[in-house]
């Protein structure tokens, strides 16, 4: 049977009961002891809730069943191929967890005295000098929680130091291509944002920077690798200009793996910069966290990164507080310490070596992917990409397909749908990511399930246009559950309809 009928057979196929309509009135999972009549003998009151009318009543086989077949319908890293991956759903190798988990490290407390603290802070201290000499900068800090707190803590450090020389300026440059957060992080700043647009071949360039670089600007921010995959090669250039009139250069730098162990951003001009642990470091972040966002800067900048400062003191490690430049606590305590133990094991177990060989690695499997799709998708800029290659819909959008409807359609073969809709300078863009680990045969299981689809939508295009037809649920209305999510089911309601 083919692939086709086979997805038809299955879109007739009644879908499951909700668990609403499962039960029965008067069962229950619990055998409570014969002598309570009342459960507030033996839960206090305020632990109970109301009845709720029509909530189901099941026995202990049928719960268990309902939550294991919904973590089974879960995607996961550890399940099948992320192609947007280390945007969210890097793979986080088990020996981080298992280090992560040492009780010297899961049960420490953080309000510890330093003296029982002592492992902790090396470990802590020899991190930040490892992330410094991976970025090509002088000090880091490893308070922020999340990449978008690392760029504000930068914005911060920017503000700080210029305004001790008088003027902290008033507006901050941010290209098309750089990711969202950063208009957003300036205007929390108190900056002004100066939009300018990438070239024709998707980067910088150096004309656009010095036609609104003025005594006003405070600094530029660049995404490097940007958001189009590709390596803003003028860099150097524009570090240059803004350096000339004043500024400084803030490097977005959420993608470092596609630069780690082969470029040192601090080697190419950037005053400061925060990473994203979970894209480049493998640390867990997939459903929105714990993330950590150090930030590093150079020299200049080193007396305004937060407090407390990890300090040497002969053999004893100490919090320094006294630090009057310092633009003060961005968190509380040091940071997420467990993101940053599996960091640290990440950079240890790879060494120098692995971590240039997982960049590479990185690079080679999205142009792999890249030059296999080539011919079925137009490639949003023909040239070779870094660490992620973006697609868009045109060629199906001839016979009515669109960039969901592809999106949508993977899931029929098993696959998460890979970033749809961003970069927003690239209409109906597919952007995708497969990180390093994943092997040719991953790689080449995932090609072929596009390759299908680019073929369906040429000879069947309604059948990918009212997929998925294989899950649980099928095509939601998804402006409707975005305006008007169901967040409690009520009796008579139609359940999943919405």
């Amino acid at each position: 049977m083919s692939e086709l009928s086979q997805d038809k057979k299955r879109s007739q196929v009644a879908p499951p009961k909700l668990i609403f309509e499962s039960g029965s009135p008067g069962r229950s999972a619990v055998d409570w002891p014969s002598e309570v009549s009342d459960v507030g003998e033996l839960i206090p009151a305020s632990l109970l809730r109301d009845d709720i009318p029509g909530f189901p009543e099941l026995g202990e086989l049928e719960a268990v069943r309902h939550f294991t077949c919904i973590s089974q319908r879960n995607f996961a890293i550890e399940s099948q191929f992320y192609p947007l991956g280390s945007c969210t759903m890097k793979y986080n190798p088990k020996i981080n967890e298992a280090v992560a988990r040492l009780a010297g490290f899961a049960e420490i407390h953080p309000l510890a005295p330093t003296k029982l603290l002592q492992g902790a802070l090396a470990l802590l201290y020899d991190l930040e000098k490892m992330l410094a000499e991976i970025s090509g900068m002088e000090s880091v800090s490893l308070q922020p929680s999340a990449g978008a707190q690392g760029e504000l803590t930068g914005l911060m450090l920017i503000r700080a130091y210029l305004g001790e020389r008088g003027n902290p300026r008033q507006k901050i440059i941010v290209p098309d291509t750089a990711h969202g957060t950063n208009p957003a992080s300036s205007t929390l700043c108190g900056y002004d944002v100066i939009q300018i647009s990438s070239n024709a071949r998707g980067v910088i360039d150096v004309a656009a920077v010095e036609k609104v670089m003025g005594d006003d600007v405070a600094a530029v921010m660049i995404t490097n690798p940007n958001t189009l995959g590709l390596f803003e090669t003028n860099i150097e250039a524009i570090a240059a200009t803004v350096h000339q009139k004043g500024g400084m250069v803030y490097l977005d730098g959420a993608n470092l793996n596609a630069l780690m162990g082969i470029a040192k951003p601090g080697h190419m001009g950037v005053d400061v910069l925060h990473m994203n642990l979970h894209k480049t470091f493998s640390t867990p972040h997939g459903g929105g966290g714990p993330g950590a966002g150090p930030v590093a800067v150079k020299a200049q900048l080193r007396d305004y990164l937060p407090v407390p400062r990890i300090v040497q003191n002969g053999e004893q490690f100490q919090l320094q507080e006294d630090c009057p430049k310092s633009v003060g606590r961005v968190r509380s305590y040091l940071g997420n310490f467990g993101v940053l133990v599996r960091a640290y094991t990440y950079i240890l177990s790879l060494g120098g070596d692995g971590l240039e060989a997982a960049s590479r690695m990185a690079l080679l499997n999205a142009n792999y992917i890249r030059k296999r799709l080539a011919k079925a998708y137009q490639i949003a800029y023909d040239q070779p990409c870094m660490h992620e290659c973006i697609f868009t819909d045109r060629v199906q959008h001839k016979n009515g397909v669109s960039t969901l409807d592809i999106a949508k359609r993977l899931l029929d073969y098993g696959y998460h749908p890979p970033t749809i809709y961003f970069p927003l300078v690239v209409s109906g863009a597919l952007m995708i990511e497969p990180t390093e680990t994943e092997t040719p045969e991953t790689l080449d299981g995932f090609i072929d399930a596009m390759l299908a689809i680019a073929q369906e939508a040429k000879d069947d295009p309604e059948m990918v246009k009212s997929a998925p037809h294989s899950t649980p649920v099928g095509r939601l209305d998804e402006a409707r559950a975005a305006r008007k999510p169901v967040l409690r089911w009520e009796p008579g309601s139609s359940g999943g309809d919405s």
